[in-house]
């Protein structure tokens, strides 16, 4: 069997030339970078008309996934999440132990008349 080289082998029927040149007009575009605490910076590209102010001042880095911002020299700090909160740690925030007492009384009365004791 004779090894002869195929042209098309491996390429679209109706495909164009090879090469980015034939992919259209790029647009204008603005490279903006962005530094996290541990200096790693990330690099966003925006259109080149969009206003000043809709570029966003913050942005979470993709590797680190902490808050990068647009100042190389204070980039900001990490927020700090609250540990996570029971039903009931949320209700000792609202009441106090008496009014806890004084409802939980207030309840077992009224089971106790609906059970007849």
């Amino acid at each position: 069997m004779a090894t002869g080289g195929n042209a098309i082998r491996g390429t679209r029927v109706g495909s164009g030339p090879m090469g980015e040149q034939d992919h259209g007009h790029q647009a204008d575009r603005v490279a903006v970078s962005y530094w996290d605490a541990l200096g790693n910076e990330a690099v966003r590209y925006y259109a080149a008309g969009i206003p000043e102010e809709e570029i966003p001042d913050t942005i979470d880095h993709p590797h680190s996934g902490l808050p990068a911002g647009r100042d190389r020299e204070n980039p900001p700090e990490a927020s700090r999440n609250e540990p996570y909160k029971t039903h009931l740690a949320y209700v000792k925030e609202r009441r106090s132990d008496e009014e806890a007492e004084e409802l939980l009384g207030d309840a077992l009365q009224k089971l106790r008349e609906k059970r007849g004791q």
